[in-house]
């Protein structure tokens, strides 16, 4: 019956533009902190990409076409600003052409202004600097007086808890550091203080806007939720003194409530919590957070949500995965178990706190090995991980959750943080003959097609389209 979905519930696709636009990295081309792997060979060029920059509204139509009535971009900060203090108002005019090109097919963007890159320029490191925060702040000032009359809908920073940890703790993101948790706790820091201060750039800019920040969805408290709590904690009436016993409440309630955890598990919780002492850390962030003209830093509850469960990621080396054995020992993208239940789950946990729920990006992955396409171990395809997670959105819309957002992690198979292996399209990209876009996923399904019949039938009050 109508009125499954609340007023205004948008669909989106979620995109990154160094991910896409290409141009990045090369002879004349803007750099950002991936320029040394890629000159060193540590990673795979990510050359062209999708050629974004040059055919976004061909990529757009696609994503209005699937049924999508919202996007999700990112300005990138090292075309922008390629040098200290020299702007390319040529890349900021390109980029206002394609906010208008959203706004022609129908599409509501939203705008990541920092979705894992920087200027080569600012180091590799920049992110453990004392000044980066304020920096970063000063970069906002700059992008969003350029665009936000063309934008309502921002993400400041993306997944700053995966930047930290892929920076600093696994090494897979430059600088490519493992186990530095001094590193990784001091980057989170100078994150959420900086998020703390483009919120107030942007509504100084745009007092209408919707900002936030988005964190993959993880069930150790201090890697997730524990930022959250940060954000809201003025407006909860914390005393800036009691902020840390504040802290412990809230991650007991975390846990209270959580799938009960193995032994894995559990471990992982002692270690985060060992490493990430309440009563010390996030001092740059509470400071900027009391000194805010904005009570409360956030206004909607943005989350990635892929498999949450931390201890399910690691694996034993020499464990079978699609197209041969993985030695790491962390389980690849590819084998990413889905747990659609457990985001009913998560979009329950932004419901506490009064505001509404977005999804910003949420998708499978499998493998393409030189021209190879790889069926996923577990058997999973894309269609049925769609009807899967957005039959979860309505179990928490039946519930009461107000969930309004819901963002398909990607529009088509793109640079992947270092590779082109991984896949996540609704549109599988051959490669190998110039970037071309074929009409199915890279597993040979219809997802493009799968999503859009979805994105119908719930609009319609139709919940059959969520079953096989």
């Amino acid at each position: 019956m109508p009125g499954l979905l609340p007023d205004g519930f948008r669909f989106g696709v979620a995109m990154a533009g160094f991910q896409n636009e290409g141009g990045f990295n090369g002879p004349g081309e803007p750099a950002n902190n991936w320029a040394r792997w890629e000159a060193e060979g540590r990673v795979e060029p990510s050359g062209v990409a999708l050629d974004f920059w040059n055919r976004y509204d061909e990529h757009l139509g696609r994503a209005a076409a699937a049924g999508c009535d919202a996007v999700r971009l990112s300005v990138e900060w090292a075309r922008c600003e390629p040098a200290d203090g020299v702007f390319d108002d040529d890349a900021f005019a390109r980029y206002r052409q394609i906010l208008e090109a959203c706004h022609a097919h129908g599409l509501t963007p939203l705008l990541t202004l920092h979705h894992f890159t920087h200027p080569a320029w600012l180091g590799e490191d920049f992110w453990t600097q004392r000044e980066a925060p304020e920096r970063f702040a000063a970069w906002a000032e700059v992008a969003v007086g350029t665009l936000a009359d063309l934008c309502g809908a921002w993400v400041t920073l993306n997944e700053i808890n995966v930047l930290a940890l892929q920076s600093y703790s696994s090494g897979f993101f430059p600088p490519g550091r493992r186990l530095d948790i001094a590193a990784s706790v001091r980057a989170l820091d100078n994150l959420l203080a900086a998020h703390v201060l483009t919120y107030a750039v942007i509504h100084q800019h745009r007092p209408d806007a919707v900002v936030s920040t988005n964190n993959q969805s993880l069930t150790v408290y201090e890697l997730d939720r524990l930022h959250t709590d940060l954000l809201l904690v003025r407006s909860e009436g914390i005393n800036r003194y009691d902020v840390r016993p504040w802290l412990a409440e809230r991650r007991r309630d975390f846990y209270a409530t959580a799938v009960p955890p193995g032994a894995a598990e559990r471990a992982l919780r002692r270690l985060s919590a060992a490493a990430v002492p309440l009563d010390q850390a996030f001092p740059r962030a509470i400071e900027a957070i009391y000194a805010s003209p904005h009570e409360r830093c956030t206004d909607v509850n943005q989350i990635d949500y892929y498999n949450p469960l931390v201890s399910s990621h690691l694996r034993v080396p020499g464990h079978r995965t699609s197209g041969g054995r993985g030695w790491l020992p962390g389980r690849l993208l590819w084998d990413d178990p889905p747990y659609p239940a457990g985001l009913t789950y998560r979009c329950g946990l932004g419901a506490d706190d009064g505001l509404a729920v977005w999804v910003v990006e949420n998708g499978i992955c499998n493998r393409v090995r030189r021209g190879r396409s790889w069926p996923r171990v577990d058997r999973w395809d894309r269609p049925r991980y769609l009807r899967a997670n957005l039959a979860a959105v309505v179990d928490a819309l039946d519930r009461g959750v107000p969930v309004t957002g819901y963002y398909h992690w990607t529009l088509a198979d793109n640079y992947e943080w270092g590779s082109y292996e991984p896949r996540f399209g609704l549109y599988g990209v051959d490669r190998d003959r110039g970037v071309r876009w074929s009409e199915l996923d890279a597993m040979g399904h219809d997802s493009a097609g799968a999503y859009r019949r979805i994105i119908e039938g719930l609009r319609a009050g139709d919940r059959s389209v969520l079953e096989k």
